[in-house]
């Protein structure tokens, strides 16, 4: 039998900007090992800030946050590269690398974690299939469609094969018939075990995909309402 722990633990989380913008406040959330959970609201509701701080690249104002046993918010933490391991991010600026082309920009994530050179071909040759984007394999970055930038930017973000995967707009650019293909890979994911959290405004997206739902609002506490609550995949937490 398959005993779940908690991947993501978030306590009384503020994040407020130089600007006084609140991204975030008072904000509760635990997610189970495993768990798919949509993340929505509208431009400024602190959908990308929690993405980003579960990532490690932003400290929140306030409050505690722990990821798969880590305390992110602990003092003088510096141990982030082991946090962003095992953490697969997909931005919605792609934030690919410029002089590399397609299968460079995938790769470059297994070189840094010192895979051998005969697995990081194959990881980056099947996970460039599965996103139809073996053709542009040595395409330079710069020759592609912002839908293809969005695409390589989810390959690179999975070809680890990452126990955590935060996805910040993943779809934004994509066709209808790409939006689905990359949500049966994020649901194969999800289906061996990998924790997925999806930020998107898309609520047609939401509505063919039951799973948990966390709305956000600019500036106002949000998150789950107890600890003890327990919520099956499909129920919206408002």
């Amino acid at each position: 039998m398959l005993v779940w722990t908690l991947m993501i633990q978030m306590f009384s989380v503020s994040k407020t900007y130089p600007s006084h913008i609140t991204a975030l406040s008072g904000f509760y959330l635990e997610i189970d090992q495993g768990e798919f959970v949509f993340i929505t609201g509208p431009s400024g509701s602190g959908k990308s800030s929690l993405l980003r701080i579960l990532f490690g690249a932003e400290k929140p104002s306030s409050g505690e946050v722990i990821v798969n046993g880590i305390r992110l918010t602990q003092p003088g933490f510096k141990k982030v590269y082991q946090l962003r391991r095992m953490i697969g991010i997909i931005s919605p600026d792609f934030r690919l690398l410029k002089d590399r082309n397609v299968k460079e920009n995938v790769a470059f994530v297994l070189e840094v974690m010192g895979v051998s050179a005969r697995e990081i071909e194959e990881k980056v040759s099947e996970i460039l299939r599965l996103l139809d984007l073996q053709e542009r394999a040595r395409d330079s970055i710069l020759a592609l469609s912002a839908g293809e930038q969005q695409r390589v930017s989810i390959a690179r973000a999975l070809v680890k094969n990452p126990s955590l995967i935060l996805a910040d707009e993943p779809t934004s650019v994509l066709d209808e018939e790409m939006t689905e293909k990359v949500m049966e890979i994020f649901s194969d994911f999800h289906q061996k075990g990998t924790t997925i959290l999806m930020a998107t405004q898309d609520t047609r997206l939401i509505q063919r995909h039951p799973y948990r739902t966390i709305p956000l609002m600019p500036g106002k506490e949000g998150g789950q309402e107890s600890k003890d609550e327990v919520r099956p995949e499909g129920c919206s937490l408002f």
